[in-house]
């Protein structure tokens, strides 16, 4: 493995290539800590071809600047990648929020990519449900709530009330990350999928609650030249939870 950095914006970017082939492949990580879930992917993936893998700010090995991040930031630091290590026309294999980034490199900067595929992607706003109005409106009646508490046990309770209806990716980000995921969710990359030009192949498990398979169906229908393959009885991780099986889809997509 060789370690290295770009800069981008005073944002020094962690990045790991592995192997020395002709042929690149990029994988985008989904949020978090996620980037050692590839481990398997990438020591059979580098006999073939040279990959490369990121630490997103404020993950891994590259700090989170202090200032609230768009989309847009992340996608120019992968374009930033791109030029200096002198790549053009990669592979990429994109998970969850690694998929944000591919769809608006190929869908909005028309960045030129070999083949695409995506893996249980983000990019669709979730609709508002009525149980999720509800909640929403239960969270602020109950913030609303702590003018009545006493001031000396009104920080508790927020803090409390935080916690009980925050997510757990949420929950665990300082003030600047908070805004920059909120940035982030609020996107809908609906509009850029029609614009995508690249064969892209999609894969989903049937059980994620975290980006449903109804994303999956939707994105196959607005990508031109797609395909949707579905996994039974698995999770948003889809990728670790059948390595074999999608290791061989890879391969057979990348050289068909």
């Amino acid at each position: 493995v060789i370690i290295r950095y770009i800069t981008y914006k005073g944002i020094k970017l962690y990045y790991e290539k592995f192997g020395n082939q002709k042929e690149v492949a990029i994988i985008l990580p989904g949020w978090g800590k996620t980037k050692d879930t590839f481990k398997g992917m990438i020591n059979s993936l580098r006999n073939s071809y040279t990959v490369y893998i990121v630490d997103y700010p404020g993950f891994g090995k590259t700090p989170f600047p202090k200032k609230v991040l768009t989309m847009h930031d992340y996608v120019s630091l992968i374009i930033t990648l791109l030029d200096k290590e002198k790549i053009t026309n990669p592979y990429i294999i994109a998970h969850s929020f690694g998929g944000r980034i591919a769809i608006l490199l190929a869908g909005l900067y028309n960045i030129k990519i070999k083949k695409l595929i995506l893996i249980d992607s983000a990019g669709i706003k979730p609709k508002m449900t009525v149980w999720k109005w509800l909640r929403l409106k239960c969270y602020k009646l109950l913030q609303w709530l702590a003018k009545l508490i006493p001031k000396k046990y009104r920080a508790k309770y927020k803090k409390k009330l935080f916690k009980l209806f925050a997510s757990s990716d949420y929950s665990v980000l300082n003030t600047l990350e908070r805004e920059t995921f909120k940035n982030i969710v609020n996107l809908d990359l609906t509009d850029y999928l029609k614009e995508i030009k690249t064969e892209t192949l999609i894969l989903w498990g049937d059980k994620d609650t975290s980006t449903p398979l109804s994303d999956g169906v939707l994105m196959k229908k607005k990508i031109r030249d797609s395909e949707l393959i579905v996994f039974r009885n698995s999770t948003h991780y889809s990728y670790l939870e059948n390595l074999d099986i999608v290791l061989r889809i890879i391969y057979i997509f990348f050289k068909n």
